[in-house]
């Protein structure tokens, strides 16, 4: 209130239930002096309060008539456009409701003089605001800090049966249901803003009355005054902040900038481009440009995904519904995940032939094999999913299991990477460019199109950062990375100095500060420091168990490790070493669970989970490993959506939740039942099948688009080697290198279709060139739009209270109507783009 309000006035004209209303807005303002003044105030008479500069007043009038509530409405000034500044005294919010009293004094004359009293107030309003409905409104129809809004209230349904006689013979459903249906009659016609969602929120919820079954319980008034402060409150605060857009309830999306429309139209006009390259490519020869047939289809997917973001959570497309949290709900969705996952258990395809010290040989999967971990990552990353969407964050046990996922996720990163450079020893340039670009390419992308942060998705830049250090450990002295004594005190060395880097104050600081100055990156030091430290320790036990595993696997392969005696001891005494660390792992996980019970709150807990977490991450490893049975078989389903893991984590953000995580996507045509499980769950439904079908096909995208990158070469050879195996053999001169048939052709062809090729070809023979072009287009998208973050805890959270009601007016739904055919329209459209490009990518 204090963000919005200061310096104004908020006027509440009406009957007892407005006056409810009043009193939880005054509460919220001065809680002491509101309670006092109850005490003291007559019971139909006008009260006002005032602190901080903001004034909240109720005038009596249950009839709409009286001379204070013409002399508000007259005296309401026209909205200056532009202008942000206001005299102190002026309204900034007025909320009129009544029609009970007409109902229950008026007899037969009740209908006609609430038509009377609602057309001399319609009159009022609209004599000094002229507002047009119009589609367009959905995508920017918050009004500007200088707007004064006034809201009718319509008449409030009571509990008809537990009404008192004299009340329940008056009070009909016939009265107030003609006098609201002439109120919205009105307002369709008016363009008046009327706050249906009041009557929405307890019909058929007898629960939400007091006994008289008239008036609302304390908690439902204040959840509607919160609902008309979001309104009137939230547009100037998400506007003045920015970022993030984390309000459920009328959000001031503004239009999108040059660059974000840049953004998309340059992905768009890529994609025209090659799909013209394509069409005029000769069937002998393949562009440069066009290294690979599903190129194309790449751009179109990530820039229809890029809009689709945008769309989804940064306009008034899809409602934003509030998270409420559930166990019933949460264990459920967790029960059904795992249930589906058992079903889809399918025989691994990685085998290979196990020889055992008597010479028996048998078909098994190897330790750790990559159905496995992306199974492990499928799994993990479901529950992280529902985690998000139930808004389970709030309870410690569930976030102690989700910091373990998420230090899995670090354990598999050292324990890949470790083996692979060990065993590859390839510490290219390629291959470096290949696995940053892969994943950073849609977390780099995003932020400019959603005026969020790089740092805002967490989970690339934190495996980015870890695999550039995993990257220098294992690079640095790497010819003498045969000695496990030596590499191992490369890990611990690595250890220590990343934790002081990370841990001394200033240092962080320092760099963060030379990015902000050099390159416009206003990241929070004590954010990334929070990431880096909560899971530091488990890449190195990754790196450990990664050293361990390649050593205990050559050492009991008979050929591939010299007889000594440190070898045979391990051999003779393997049985014993598998049987202890399976006893080991069984009773560390208990032992955890208990232990983090102890933990009294998730900062506590924090301080704790970097030493502990490794212990249930390789007790979940030797276990999953203990037997061939259990390594030959894997969830097929889990590990689909491990390949595309990195993916759903990003965009889940956008279009799976909403308001940059806060709430949760609702597409707003299933009515009232959206307020319940059933009508939750099918917004659920639609909007999980679109999300995962997009994140598997963003993921074979962004894989594409980095294999053009790197090495468009590579993908040009071997796309037209398949194309050579379908050529009748030919000898001698005749038969051509197919890059000398490719430039035999470009030099025929005309300079129109020559030029792109030679730009082109000063870039494609340089990865290094590539890279600092991109680098370069980042650095100067930086410069030119610079996004200024002001943090959440400085601003009012007006909306916190609004938990277990579906804030269905989200940029007023039903005050700003989009009609729910337009919704679905759109919706369908934009889905329709999405698989079509899909489709032609693969």
């Amino acid at each position: 209130m204090r963000t919005c309000l200061t310096g104004q006035r908020i006027v509440y004209i009406g009957d007892s239930t407005i006056r409810q209303v009043f009193w939880a807005t005054a509460r919220k303002l001065h809680p002491a002096a509101a309670d006092e003044l109850t005490r003291e105030v007559e019971k139909h008479s006008d009260i006002e309060l005032s602190r901080f500069n903001i004034s909240v007043k109720f005038i009596w009038d249950p009839f709409l008539n009286s001379t204070d509530l013409h002399r508000e409405l007259a005296g309401y000034p026209v909205p200056v456009k532009g202008n942000a500044k206001h005299i102190n005294g002026t309204t900034g919010l007025i909320v009129i409701g009544g029609g009970l009293w007409h109902a229950r004094h008026l007899g037969i004359k009740s209908l006609n003089s609430y038509k009377i009293a609602v057309d001399s107030a319609i009159s009022l309003i609209t004599a000094r605001q002229d507002r047009k409905l119009s589609i367009h409104s959905a995508f920017n129809t918050i009004p500007e800090r200088s707007t004064k809004d006034v809201y009718m209230v319509p008449v409030p349904i009571p509990l008809y049966d537990i009404l008192s006689p004299s009340r329940a013979a008056t009070i009909t459903p016939t009265k107030i249901n003609g006098m609201n249906k002439y109120l919205h009659q009105k307002a369709l016609h008016n363009g008046i803003k009327v706050a249906w969602s009041h009557s929405l929120m307890t019909w058929q919820s007898d629960s939400a009355y007091e006994e008289s079954g008239l008036h609302v319980l304390t908690s439902v008034a204040r959840s509607k005054a919160d609902i008309l402060l979001n309104v009137r409150c939230n547009a100037i605060i998400t506007k003045a902040k920015a970022y993030p857009m984390d309000k459920t309830c009328c959000s001031a999306y503004e239009q999108p900038s040059w660059l974000q429309s840049a953004l998309v139209l340059g992905c768009l006009f890529l994609f025209l481009f090659f799909l013209a390259i394509a069409d005029h490519a000769m069937d002998s020869k393949r562009s440069i440009w066009l290294s690979s047939d599903q190129l194309p289809g790449a751009l179109a997917i990530l820039t229809l995904s890029l809009a689709y973001c945008y769309v989804a959570d940064r306009t008034q497309l899809f409602n934003k519904a509030y998270k409420r949290y559930s166990l019933t709900e949460f264990l459920i969705l967790c029960s059904i995940t795992f249930g589906v996952g058992v079903l889809s258990l399918r025989r691994s395809n990685r085998t290979h032939s196990s020889k055992s010290n008597t010479g028996s040989g048998s078909q098994v999967t190897p330790f750790m094999a990559r159905e496995q971990t992306d199974e492990w990552k499928g799994w993990m990353q479901f529950i992280i999913l529902i985690y998000h969407y139930t808004g389970a964050s709030k309870i410690l046990w569930i976030y102690e299991i989700i910091r373990i996922f998420v230090g899995s996720y670090i354990f598999m990163t050292g324990f890949g990477h470790t083996v692979y450079f060990y065993r590859k020893g390839d510490f290219s340039l390629k291959r470096f460019a290949s696995v940053i670009i892969r994943l950073n390419l849609l977390s780099c992308v995003l932020p400019y199109v959603m005026r969020t942060e790089y740092i805002f998705y967490y989970f690339a830049p934190l495996i980015t950062f870890w695999y550039c250090i995993i990257y220098l450990t294992m690079r640095i002295g790497c010819s003498m990375n045969n000695s496990t004594a030596f590499l191992v005190g490369k890990i611990v060395l690595s250890a220590v100095l990343v934790s002081l880097f990370s841990g001394i104050p200033g240092i962080l600081e320092n760099v963060f500060l030379v990015l902000k100055y050099a390159c416009r990156i206003d990241w929070k030091v004590s954010e990334w420091r929070f990431r880096v430290q909560l899971d530091g320790y488990a890449v190195y036990v990754g790196m450990l168990a990664g050293i361990a595993y390649i050593r205990l696997s050559d050492m009991l392969h008979i050929d591939r490790f010299p007889e000594n005696k440190q070898k045979n001891l391990i051999r003779r005494h393997w049985s014993v070493l598998r049987l202890t660390s399976i006893a080991f792992a069984l009773m560390t996980l208990p032992i955890f669970w208990v232990l983090t019970r102890r933990s009294p709150d998730k900062r506590d807990y924090n301080w704790w989970v970097p030493y502990i977490s490794a212990f249930p991450i390789l007790s979940y490893v030797i276990l999953r490993n203990c037997h061939s049975t259990l390594r030959n078989f894997h969830s097929s389903l889990f590990a689909w959506l491990g390949r595309c893991s990195l993916e759903t984590f990003t965009l889940q953000f956008h279009i799976w939740l909403a308001a940059d995580t806060k709430g949760i996507l609702s597409l707003g045509i299933f009515g009232r039942k959206a307020t319940h499980i059933a009508g939750r769950y099918q917004d659920l439904v639609i909007f999980t099948i679109l999300f995962f079908w997009l994140s598997w096909l963003v993921s074979d995208a962004t894989a594409t688009i980095t294999h053009w990158i790197v090495d468009p070469r590579t993908a040009l050879r071997t796309s037209e080697t398949v194309e050579m195996q379908n050529l009748p053999t030919v000898t001698g001169n005749d038969r051509l290198n197919r890059f000398d048939r490719r430039t035999e052709i470009f030099e025929r062809k005309g300079i129109l279709w020559r030029l792109p090729d030679a730009i082109l070809g000063l870039f494609i023979k340089s990865l290094i060139s590539r890279l600092i072009l991109i680098l370069i287009i980042m650095w100067v998208m930086n410069m030119v739009c610079h996004i200024k973050i002001h943090h959440a805890a400085l601003l009012a959270k007006t909306d916190s209270d609004t938990q277990g009601i579906r804030m269905r007016q989200s940029a007023g739904h039903d005050l700003w109507h989009l009609e729910p055919r337009w919704r679905i329209n759109v919706f369908i459209v934009v889905n329709t783009l999405i698989v079509i490009g899909g489709t032609k990518s693969h």
